[in-house]
């Protein structure tokens, strides 16, 4: 039973009202001044407190403000004659739980009751019931996907109702996770039918959906072309789920226009963000740029030619346009951009790549103290929320708006929780990566994998004559049989990229318009 403290100077007149609360269920307390109340709030765990604002004495915003010392946690609703803006603004400032004007009647009351102690309940039911009469919807989406564009709307959808019941307490994320899984192996199966014609098909093809190396020439340079001052921001392993964690930060500051594009495979730094500054197809990065191609077996980063490569793309397409790049590792060098940003405004475009989720990631990987913080995709869609909130990255967008400059935000590849082992051989040249391996006499699961004989078909490199790429589903990782079981123990649960899962290739792209343009 709730617990109620309900102080008013005029208590006795409102018995009906105390009555009517009563045969609702819930225990109320009375009091007649601010001095009583405080008195029994530190006597008594009170779950709600309503307060009228004009009490002689302690007037009901001085006895709100005790309390918020001595009980921050406790709601308070105040109830005032008064409609001065003034003491609506003191009474919200000091976290009122609801604001109510009187006359107020008993179902006023038993509303903002509820509203404060079973809301969650309250929304967690209806979230349920939700979810159950979309299930069907849902699972006709997953039967009859024919399309790229399906599958996004597929993903969207899924994505919204795993944000909306993760703060539930219902089982309905166990159903909503078992559709997930089914529709994570029907996707990989599209994939495979239909990646070879995606990148082979010409640029222009209405059959190609748009690609990592398409992004510039068909998002980015049509908003030079309109003499728009942009920044383009890749936020490494940044998914649909964690874009909308930190949507609402940037609510206030921005317009948004939302899609999703395609990343190529494999879902790594090296091919699908080296593709997007390059506006080309890895192939064709080590063909025409041999010194800018990282092989996979090299002991260099894999990523450390990206500006070099965005200057090859203006090159190719003879655009003038003065750019700067900067990756940033940390809040110092997040600090010192935003420190200097007047530095660049006389560039077309300023691309920046923000490499904390990447860290994130592998800091789970490799920390148990990590892993305990990042435990579930939930967990780590807060850790990733948390980041923005708190970081001088929010500052950085914030300072780009006040300019006046648009931004493209987006990233190269997502990630997947990968819980599921697959046994793969391969001798030593073949690379480390977990959801997808290159190497030549590679042995595996065939059934199990989506696999290409052929790369350079597929606009991929050969390290050797007779290399083979084969791509994880779902949420399947490789693992070598030598020390299986250490191996199995170690990467389970952790957050991958490389292979085929709608989380990792379906990568929000949104284009950010200051309010005051």
């Amino acid at each position: 039973m709730s617990k109620i403290l309900w102080a008013d100077d005029e208590i006795d007149l409102l018995k009906p009202h105390i009555m009517f609360l009563k045969a609702k269920g819930y225990e109320v307390a009375t009091c007649c001044s601010g001095a009583d109340a405080l008195s029994m709030v530190e006597d008594t765990p009170y779950d709600l407190i309503i307060l009228d604002e004009n009490m002689p004495g302690l007037s009901g915003l001085e006895t709100l403000q005790r309390i918020k010392l001595s009980a921050p946690h406790i709601p308070v609703i105040m109830i005032t004659k008064s409609e001065e803006e003034n003491i609506m603004d003191q009474a919200v400032g000091s976290k009122i739980a609801d604001y109510l004007i009187k006359p107020v009647n008993p179902s006023q009351i038993l509303s903002s009751i509820k509203k404060n102690l079973h809301s969650s309940r309250l929304e967690s039911e209806n979230t349920a019931n939700a979810y159950r009469r979309d299930f069907q919807r849902i699972a006709s989406l997953i039967n009859n996907c024919d399309t790229l564009g399906d599958w996004m709307e597929l993903y969207r959808a899924l994505t919204r109702w795993e944000l909306r019941l993760s703060g539930s307490d219902s089982a309905m994320d166990e159903l909503l996770d078992m559709q997930r899984t089914e529709a994570e192996g029907l996707f990989a199966r599209f994939v495979a039918r239909n990646y070879e014609s995606w990148v082979t098909a010409p640029t222009s093809s209405p059959e190609r959906p748009l690609m990592s190396p398409d992004i510039f020439r068909r998002r980015l340079f049509p908003m030079l072309d309109d003499r728009e001052k942009v920044f383009f921001i890749l936020i490494d392993n940044f998914r649909l789920d964690q874009w909308e964690a930190v949507k609402p930060l940037l609510a206030d500051s921005f317009t948004m226009r939302e899609e999703l594009y395609c990343s190529i495979l494999p879902t790594a730094t090296q091919y699908a963000r080296n593709a997007i500054f390059s506006g080309l197809m890895p192939i064709d990065i080590s063909r025409m740029f041999p010194a800018l191609w990282v092989d996979e077996d090299s002991e260099e980063g894999k990523n450390l030619n990206e500006s070099p490569l965005i200057a090859t793309q203006f090159e190719r397409y003879r655009r003038k346009c003065r750019f700067s790049y900067t990756k940033i590792y940390d809040s110092p060098g997040c600090d010192k951009l935003v420190r200097e940003l007047s530095n660049l405004l006389d560039n077309d475009l300023n691309v920046v790549v923000i490499n904390f989720i990447d860290m994130l990631s592998h800091a789970r990987t490799e920390s148990l103290m990590i892993r305990e913080l990042a435990s579930s995709d939930a967990a780590y869609r807060s850790i990733t929320e948390s980041w923005f909130r708190h970081s001088p990255a929010l500052d950085l967008f914030r300072a780009i708006a006040a300019r006046g400059w648009k931004i493209i935000l987006t990233t190269d590849h997502g990630t997947t929780r990968v819980d599921r082992p697959l046994k793969v051989v391969g001798d030593r040249n073949t690379n480390t990566a977990l959801r997808y391996k290159v190497g030549k006499s590679l042995d595996y699961p065939r059934k199990e994998v989506y696999e290409i004989k052929h790369p350079a078909a597929m606009g991929l490199p050969s390290p050797n004559v007779s290399s083979t790429y084969i791509f994880a589903n779902r949420r399947d990782f490789f693992a070598y049989p030598n020390n299986y079981n250490h191996y199995v123990q170690y990467y389970t649960g952790t957050f991958q990229h490389g292979g085929i899962s709608m989380q990792e290739m379906l990568i929000p792209l949104i284009t950010l318009t200051p309010k005051d343009q």
